[in-house]
């Protein structure tokens, strides 16, 4: 790799990752490039060089979101093995191990998720797009393990799904909200435990 491509990778990884620290920390709205290149030590030219705005940045860091918040949690989720519930606690593992290794990653995607939910543009499709794919990876884990007889059959498999989305997103928020006086072990337990008991029969 030559040494120019080298020195642009490392920029826009830098202004990424101010990008992604600022958007979680103080929202997208209250983030403008001039913040975003001076956490970075880059110049505001440098964020229109590479980006072109600041949209583009944060539809950046959702391709970063998907691959590392989602394509990698339904693949462990999947290889889970044949019953419900351990793919279920998979999922939920797997989301709790990006709360120490990737939590802004997915701060980013529930806090854009809300502050993009009203409206039509790129980011709330993407978004939309995101959660879409999580709610019917659920829903199907859900349906296997009603027709097998794991899993409860009296509520919707839309509704459960929503709950355990719920119920992630929220522990989520908790998490970082009170890092200080929470140990993410024992939530993530109280989580999987609760989850648990309320889908299975």
């Amino acid at each position: 790799m030559s040494k120019k491509k080298e020195q642009r990778l490392a920029s826009t990884q830098r202004l990424l990752d101010s990008a992604l620290h600022l958007f979680v920390s103080q929202g997208y709205r209250s983030t403008n490039l001039e913040q975003i290149a001076g956490d970075a030590k880059l110049s505001k030219g440098a964020v229109y060089f590479y980006f072109g705005s600041k949209e583009a940045v944060l539809l950046e860091l959702l391709k970063r979101v998907q691959a590392i918040v989602v394509d990698e949690a339904l693949q462990t989720a999947r290889t889970a093995g044949p019953k419900a519930a351990d793919q279920i606690v998979a999922f939920l593992h797997h989301q709790a191990k990006l709360g120490v290794t990737h939590r802004d990653e997915v701060l980013l995607l529930i806090l854009m998720s809300l502050e993009f939910g009203a409206t039509n543009g790129a980011v709330s499709k993407v978004t939309h797009t995101i959660y879409q794919r999580l709610y019917a990876f659920v829903e199907k884990i859900i349906r296997a393990g009603r027709a097998s007889g794991e899993l409860r059959t009296d509520l919707s498999p839309r509704e459960l799904a929503s709950i355990i989305m719920a119920n992630h997103d929220g522990t989520f928020l908790e998490w970082y909200r009170r890092s200080g006086s929470l140990r993410g072990t024992a939530l993530v337990r109280a989580l999987r435990e609760v989850v648990l008991s309320g889908v299975k029969r």
